[in-house]
């Protein structure tokens, strides 16, 4: 079959996580990915895991979740004859990635006017924390970081408790996508206008953008949420919505008739908090005699009830238990891809379907530098050349 973005070379110069998954995703439709690593080290997200754990013995979870259908060229970006070689690349390359602090690639001879002058056409995308000025502007931009600026860890968790940052790298993640938006639009632009341009994209404008019906609330009445005490879901919903225990674990209840929900619970009592006024203001005491009741039922039992009078509900499952929803299973959300050096390697396929056009994995997350040689060659660089780079150590050629 065809892919989509068969015809569009990426050079990627990102690193850690946001810049990562955008190219993993360009790449999974198709685009040539050209990754572009430091010779030994590479990308810093290599050298980093959870619980000290690693694929095989020796390979990053972290980096192996971001950079499948990737080709590696390890090179010395300060080097000039490496820089030759990269500038020799930008002349094909359709777009050029980069989420490195605001003004480190200009330093470099790497900035989008450099590669303007080299490729008029050029789509140029950096990627950063709080965009290229301003008083955060030397800032590190982490994720957890930006939760905690942007009001997204405070709304999060129990009144009683610290603000809880949420369990996934939700502001790089959501950076991703908005790289990937911005470089599809400005290629449908450049189709239609023969013309490049350059896109910022930073992880605190999009982590607000995705709390936007929270922030207009906020604004619109300057008040902030409160949280709750209990596992009510949202800091502006009203009781039932939230997380409740039962016997073996625990459920979600969501926008729901709460009539019906007493009607299953059999506590027709409770239908003295059917008001809206006070299922928000007492809340956290509905939840608390809700709770009672359902702990008194196993898992199965109560969804079933549950979803007889189509109330919106849900099991809360640990990561494990996903793998093995019939769900997940049904539409083959898990796969895997089989790596150089560690063989089988489990992952989440692609998010999207196409009928013409549909993403693949067809490459592993690579070796540092696995491709070097592969790509120099590719765009015509001089074997005299490429041996001059490589026995410089400019260049690394990644050995399995």
């Amino acid at each position: 079959m065809a892919k989509a973005l068969e015809d569009v070379t990426v050079l990627d110069f990102s690193h850690l996580l946001q810049g990562p998954f955008a190219t993993q995703l360009l790449g999974d439709m198709g685009a040539n990915i050209i990754k572009i690593e430091r010779p030994g080290q590479g990308d810093l997200f290599r050298t980093m895991t959870f619980k000290n754990r690693w694929v095989g013995g020796s390979e990053s979870p972290n980096f192996l979740a971001w950079n499948r259908n990737k080709r590696s060229l390890a090179i010395d970006l300060k080097a000039p004859e490496a820089k030759k070689a990269l500038y020799k690349i930008a002349e094909k390359a359709d777009v050029v990635l980069h989420n490195f602090r605001p003004g480190v690639m200009e330093r470099l001879g790497y900035g989008y006017s450099d590669f303007k002058k080299i490729n008029p056409k050029v789509i140029y995308c950096s990627g950063s924390g709080y965009g290229d000025s301003g008083p955060y502007v030397t800032r590190p931009g982490q994720d957890m970081l930006l939760q905690g600026l942007t009001g997204l860890a405070a709304a999060t968790g129990y009144k009683s408790m610290p603000p809880v940052p949420v369990g996934a790298g939700f502001a790089d993640q959501i950076g991703a996508l908005n790289i990937v938006y911005g470089i599809l639009s400005a290629l449908y632009w450049r189709e239609r206008s023969g013309e490049g341009q350059e896109i910022k994209v930073d992880l605190m404008s999009g982590l607000l953008q995705h709390q936007n019906q929270e922030m207009v609330w906020v604004m619109n009445f300057n008040e902030n949420f409160e949280r709750p005490n209990s596992s009510i879901g949202h800091p502006g919903m009203h009781a039932p919505f939230g997380v409740y225990p039962t016997s073996d674990g625990f459920v979600t209840i969501a926008m729901s008739p709460y009539e019906k929900l007493v009607g299953v619970l059999g506590k027709p009592e409770l239908l003295a908090y059917d008001d809206p006024d006070t299922l928000f203001d007492k809340r956290d005491e509905v939840w608390e005699k809700v709770a009672a009741e359902t702990r008194k039922w196993t898992k199965k039992d109560l969804l079933e009830a549950l979803l007889a009078v189509d109330i919106w509900c849900g099991e809360v499952k640990q990561h494990l238990e996903v793998v093995d929803d019939p769900q997940v299973k049904h539409r083959g959300l898990v796969t895997s891809y089989n790596h150089a050096r560690v063989g089988e390697v489990k992952v989440i396929g692609p998010a999207v379907q196409m009928s013409a056009t549909p993403p693949k994995i067809e490459r592993p997350a690579p070796i540092v530098g696995e491709h070097s040689e592969e790509i120099l060659r590719e765009f015509g660089i001089p074997e005299a050349d490429i041996a001059t780079l490589r026995d410089s150590g400019f260049v690394e050629q990644g050995m399995v």
